[in-house]
C-alpha cells in the first residue's frame, strides 16, 4: 500500500527527531558539558574574555570539534549496524537493533526525568572504559589559548561519557549505513548547540533554568515519547534503506 506521507518527510523525520532529541536534551549537557565549556571560557586570556564576540569563535570551534567526534562515531556505528543485519537475518537483525534503541531513548527520558537514574551505570562503564585514557589528553590541553586548540579540546570532549549520546548511538545502529549514522548524529550534535553555546555566554542564568524539576520533566517526556514512537514505527519501516522509509 502506497504511503500518503510525502517521502521526504518520511526519509528526514528521524534526523529532525535526533536533532530535538540533542535540543531537549540540553538539560542533560549541562551536567555533562557544561563545567567544560564554562571553564573554558574562563581560561581564556583577559583580552579575549572581555568581548562576548572574541569568545564566540573559541566556543564555536569547540562545538565544532565534539559534532565531529559524534559524527565520527556515528560513522562507526552506522556502519556496525548495517554490517550486523548482513550478518544477521536481516529483518530480525534490524528489528532488535530499532527496540534496543527505542528502549535506551525511554531510559534516557526517565534519566533526564529524574524518575530513574539507572542509565547513571552505563556512563560510569563509559568513563572506566574510555574516558579514563582520553581525559589526560584533554586535560593537556587546558587552558585553551587558540583556536586550533578549543576544536581540538572539543574533539576529545566530545567522547566524554553521555547516556543521551549513547541512547543515539544505538539508534544509529540501524540507520542503513556509515553516511545515514554521520548525519543522525551531526543532526543530534546541533541539536545540543543553544544549550552548549548558551553556556559559554550566560552560564549561570541558563544552568538555572535547565535544571528546574519543570523544564528536566517536560524533556524527559518528550525523550520518551521519541521512543515510543520508535518502538511503534518499528513494524512499518524497511530495514532495507534505514532509518526514514516507510514500506511502499
Amino acid at each position: 500500500m502506497e504511503s500518503v506521507i510525502s517521502p521526504f518527510v518520511v526519509s528526514t523525520a528521524p534526523y529532525f527527531v535526533a536533532f530535538l532529541a540533542g535540543l531537549l536534551g540540553g538539560v542533560h549537557c549541562i551536567g555533562m558539558c557544561g563545567g567544560i565549556v564554562g571553564a573554558l571560557s574562563m581560561g581564556l586570556p583577559d583580552k579575549v574574555r572581555k568581548s562576548p564576540l572574541s569568545v564566540a569563535p573559541y566556543i564555536i570551534s569547540y562545538n565544532a570539534g565534539r559534532i565531529l567526534t559524534y559524527g565520527i562515531a556515528g560513522a562507526v556505528m552506522g556502519w556496525s549496524g548495517s554490517m550486523a543485519i548482513e550478518l544477521l537475518e536481516q529483518h530480525q537483525g534490524w528489528l532488535f537493533l530499532r527496540i534496543l534503541a527505542a528502549l535506551f531513548m525511554i531510559a534516557m527520558g526517565l534519566y533526564l526525568g529524574g524518575w530513574w537514574f539507572g542509565l547513571a551505570d552505563v556512563e560510569r562503564g563509559g568513563a572506566n572504559i574510555l574516558w579514563r585514557r582520553l581525559a589526560p589528553m584533554g586535560k593537556r590541553l587546558f587552558p585553551v589559548r587558540s583556536l586550533q586548540q578549543a576544536w581540538l579540546f572539543g574533539a576529545v570532549w566530545g567522547w566524554l561519557p553521555c547516556g543521551l549520546v549513547y541512547s543515539l548511538l544505538i539508534w544509529a545502529l540501524a540507520a542503513g549505513g556509515w553516511a545515514e549514522g554521520v548525519l543522525f548524529m551531526i543532526s543530534f550534535g546541533l541539536g545540543t548547540l543553544p544549550t552548549l553555546m548558551g553556556i559559554g555566554f550566560a552560564a549561570t542564568t541558563l544552568q538555572h533554568f535547565l535544571q528546574r524539576t519543570g523544564v528536566r520533566r517536560f524533556a524527559g517526556v518528550m525523550v520518551i515519547g521519541f521512543g515510543i514512537v520508535t518502538l511503534v514505527a518499528a513494524g512499518i519501516y524497511r530495514p532495507d534503506v534505514g532509518l526514514g522509509c516507510y514500506d511502499p
